[in-house]
């Protein structure tokens, strides 16, 4: 089931447990992982796009791996608020992993990357590097803001 509220996903959960972040881009898809008590966002794998059915047998495969009990999936929306072309795409693959075993909650993501760089620079990390990370940073960041809310629930 996809949310688009954090009361309503939570309700989905009321056991708790990890969650996966996504920022799903056209290239790859970033992914974070959080601990079961929605403490802390990590950065963890990221995935080279190939082909949507592999991009999500990757994703259930982690979600499997690392015991998740749920999705967040960053929504790009625009500066106002309203959907975008990148936002209507973004909907229409938390839609295609609907048969995932997976409640989905659908965040906005306006500012993840820029506050993944932010952070990324004062770390002092190199362009190159943080060419290779961004996208996994920005999934933590989204996640982060996601459990942050769900706490508050």
């Amino acid at each position: 089931m996809i949310f688009l509220a954090a009361a309503d996903f939570r309700a989905a959960l009321p056991g708790g447990g990890r969650l996966l972040g996504l920022d799903v881009g056209t290239k790859t898809i970033g992914t974070a992982l959080c601990d079961a008590g929605w403490s802390f966002a990590s950065p963890a794998h990221l995935i080279r796009r190939t082909k949507f059915t592999q991009d999500k047998a990757a994703l259930v495969a982690l979600s499997l791996r690392q015991q998740v009990a749920g999705w967040v999936v960053g929504l790009p929306l625009n500066l106002d608020g309203t959907d975008s072309p990148r936002t209507q795409s973004i909907r229409a693959f938390a839609r295609n992993c609907r048969d995932v075993d997976y409640p989905i909650l659908l965040w906005d993501e306006r500012w993840s990357t820029v506050s993944a760089e932010r952070a990324l620079i004062e770390q002092d990390m190199s362009r190159a590097k943080r060419a290779e990370r961004i996208d996994n940073h920005a999934a933590a960041t989204i996640l982060q803001a996601a459990i942050d809310a769900l706490v508050m629930v």
